[in-house]
Order: structure tokens, then sequence, then C-alpha cells
């Protein structure tokens, strides 16, 4: 079984430095290399606080903004309640001029609220808020001015320049898991991104869903992209491959166990098999999220999906 052609191919760029080392010379030589090998999109993701060491998400892609040409570039997720909408939709706007018009935000809720008191907002009702958010913004990068008066925010006459370069703005591509996340993504959202740390088989349910979801909201399922992130490694010693994704995923999530549930790995042709079913049941694009031997893994992968053929 191969992958579709009209399944894009994403990758995830370097942005996690384990031993605290920031090597930007593996992030331009990586970028480059996927441009030419023909990888639709490069990613990265936000992790505010703690291990691991990673680069802010919208700094980060300004850099790599600067040495790509054509591949896109997306974060997957930026944890909305946690910044400040009228300023966030400074930076998303800026950044998507910056590129060329190339930026797909990934937003999100986030898995608690509990750490929104230290970035000086209540956590309670945070659904309205993360609601705000997205309404603020949309009206910033597509009206002016702007007037807003909502529960958490006022805006009057407020207008940002330069508005992104894409029309209407970016597009804006919700992690969801849980159904009313997921539903509320196909009500407000250009796209829908799976989690990397969500399981194999709650996801393919899911993706079952959207379908009739999409129907319900008058949405285009053409139009409406369906992405994963997918955890995975290949080696033709699977035992091994599995040693290091359980090894990774014990430091960046404190569970070994997730990669039975979450991840792939395996020979080229036993990845290859399952990318493919997945693009079959609906995924659209897939966010490739290898681990370790990353520049290997980027012409591996190259490879197994059809990119380099």
């Amino acid at each position: 079984m191969t992958i579709a052609s009209t399944t894009r191919i994403g990758i995830t760029s370097p942005h996690i430095f384990r031993d605290g080392n920031v090597d930007m010379d593996l992030v331009r030589r990586y970028a480059a290399r996927a441009e030419a090998l023909g990888y639709a999109s490069l990613w990265t993701q936000e992790r505010m606080t703690g291990d691991p060491p990673i680069l802010d998400p919208i700094t980060f892609l300004s850099y790599v903004a600067g040495h790509t040409t054509r591949v896109r570039l997306g974060v997957s997720v930026l944890v909305v309640p946690r910044h400040n909408p009228l300023h966030l939709a400074k930076q998303l706007a800026s950044l998507d001029q910056m590129s060329g018009g190339r930026l797909i935000v990934g937003v999100g809720l986030g898995g608690s609220a509990d750490d929104l008191p230290m970035y000086g907002m209540s956590p309670g009702r945070h659904v309205r808020r993360f609601i705000e958010h997205i309404e603020i913004m949309k009206a910033l990068w597509t009206g002016s001015p702007v007037s807003y008066t909502g529960d958490f925010y006022e805006l009057d006459d407020v207008t940002i320049a330069p508005a992104p370069a894409q029309k209407p703005h970016p597009p804006l591509w919700f992690g969801a898991t849980a159904e009313p996340a997921i539903r509320r993504a196909l009500r407000l959202g250009d796209g829908w991104t799976g989690a990397g740390n969500s399981s194999r088989d709650l996801f393919t349910e899911n993706l079952k869903r959207v379908t009739g979801w999409l129907a319900e909201e008058g949405r285009d399922p053409v139009s409406f992209p369906i992405s994963k992130r997918v955890y995975l490694a290949i080696d033709d010693d699977e035992e091994r491959a599995r040693r290091r994704l359980e090894e990774w995923f014990a430091y960046f999530y404190g569970n070994a166990e997730l990669p039975g549930r979450v991840a792939i790995w395996g020979a080229p042709g036993r990845v290859q098999e399952q990318l493919a079913a997945w693009a079959e049941a609906g995924v659209s694009e897939f966010i490739l999220n290898p681990v370790f031997d990353l520049e290997s893994h980027l012409e591996l992968l190259a490879e197994v999906t059809g990119l380099a053929s």
C-alpha cells in the first residue's frame, strides 16, 4: 500500500535540544534539505516552561522563514489562552508577511487551565476565553477598525497593520481530541489536527465521525484539511526502535508506555503501510515527527512517502 499523491507530507523541524546546546546550523541545514526534498511543511510546537529545552515557536519560525522560500511553516499548537489576543494577532500577521504567506497556525485550548494564573489570567471559563481569542484575532486580521466587547476583552476602534499576507488570514488548524473540541474546530477553524499523544484508535474513531460532523456544520470536507502528528521511527531492528521511542517519550511526556498507543516504528515498508492506511482513512496532511537521528529520518521518510521518487 502506498500513500496517495494528494496527501501532503509535513515534518517537524529540529526545535528541541535535550543537551541545552541550540544547534542553528542543524536547523538551517535541515530546513534547506526538507524544502529541496519537497516536503509540504515544516513544523514546530509550543512548550512555554520547564523541560525540554525548546525554542519559542513564533521566533523559531521567523528564523526558518528567512532560510526557506517555498515550504509552509506551521506550529502545532499554540495554547491560545496563555497569550494576549492583540499581541498574538500582531506577531502572527508579521510572521505571515515575513514568510510570504506560508504560515499555518495550529491553535489549542491546552490540557489544563491550572497554569493560566502565572500568565495573569484566571483559570475559570477558559473555553470562553479561547473563543474570544479566536474571534478577536480573526477580526483584527480582516477588519479595520475593530470594536469588540466580550467577557474578557474589549477593543474600541483598534487596527493592526500590516495585515497577514494570506487572505482572509492564515489558516487556523485546531488541535482537538475530545468530541466537543473537535466540533468547535469544525465550526470555527480552517482545519483539524490530531495531537501526537492521542491514541491511534481514538484518532481513527474520530476521523470516521468528522465527515458527518462537517456536514452538520455546513463545511466542505474537500477544503477542510485533516492533519495528524505522527511520532515514528524507521529501523529494521524493531525492538531497538521501540526502546529508543520509549526512552524519548519517558523524557518528553513522562510516560514510556505511550509509543505502544500513539507511535509507529519498524522497517520502511511497515511504516509506509501504516501511514498509507491513515491517508486512506482521510488524513490529508501528515506532520511526521521523528525524535532521533533527525537528518537520516528526513531522507528515509522522503523515500517512504514517495517524495524522493
